[in-house]
């Protein structure tokens, strides 16, 4: 099993010093494997035909070798993979969504997973207000290039042993204190490089334990996907 983390830079990332993509890769056992990498994917992305061909590339730039063979593959992604669906709704088809309620109850700012989050002091990122809608046209365009298929409530597949599923390393931060110390040897202390070491530790526990992990609620609308995120009060280990 391996289990990818990827916080997301804007399409033009390489122009921007503090915010790029960055890729951490785990193995079964959690531990390490090659080098954390940042830099721009928006090559590799247009570059690889087949989700293999691509998650081979991510092996390159992190120098991990022959660890596709056989492996099945989590990608967990800072970066919302899908978009409030009443603002979808607004744009397409002209229905207003009543009432429209202040900061983060606003549903045509926050989707329904993203409202969950919102407590006092606590504002989730909106991919419509704070300006990482280049993060999120990324994420989502690959997401759908590599892995096209639901599989199930934010969980996204190529049909085969690869998926992709989205999460939040500052509320996995908030949620459980193990994620805040989540910093094995290698790391180069960027805050990038850290977001996705706490990528990959979701991706491992979607593939390992996925009952530490908060499931979708059945009040959920399938088109916003889901922010995988640990359970309230879970320890995890590392």
């Amino acid at each position: 099993m391996i289990a990818i983390g990827w916080d997301v830079g804007g399409w033009n990332c390489d122009k921007n010093a503090n915010s790029r993509d960055a890729l951490v890769i785990l193995d079964g056992r959690a531990t390490l494997l090659g080098r954390p990498w940042r830099g721009n994917l928006r090559q590799t992305i247009n570059e690889a035909d087949t989700t293999s061909a691509f998650v081979q590339k991510i092996f390159d730039l992190c120098h991990v070798r022959d660890a596709l063979r056989n492996a099945a593959v989590t990608v967990a992604i800072d970066a919302p993979l899908a978009f409030p669906e009443a603002l979808i709704e607004l744009l397409t088809k002209g229905q207003i969504a009543t009432p429209i309620n202040e900061n983060a109850a606003n549903p045509y700012l926050y989707r329904f997973t993203e409202r969950r989050l919102a407590a006092p002091g606590i504002v989730p990122l909106s991919v419509v207000k704070d300006m990482i809608g280049s993060q999120s046209t990324k994420a989502i365009h690959a997401t759908l290039k590599f892995a096209p298929k639901v599989e199930s409530l934010g969980v996204w597949s190529d049909g085969g042993a690869i998926r992709f599923i989205e999460t939040y390393p500052a509320a996995c931060r908030r949620r459980s204190p193990e994620f805040s110390a989540f910093n094995p040897d290698g790391f180069d202390g960027h805050d990038d490089i850290i977001d996705a070491g706490v990528c990959a530790l979701v991706a491992h526990r979607f593939a390992t334990t996925p009952e530490q992990l908060e499931s979708p609620t059945l009040d959920a609308p399938p088109s916003e996907g889901w922010i995988w995120l640990p359970a309230e009060n879970t320890k995890i280990a590392t």
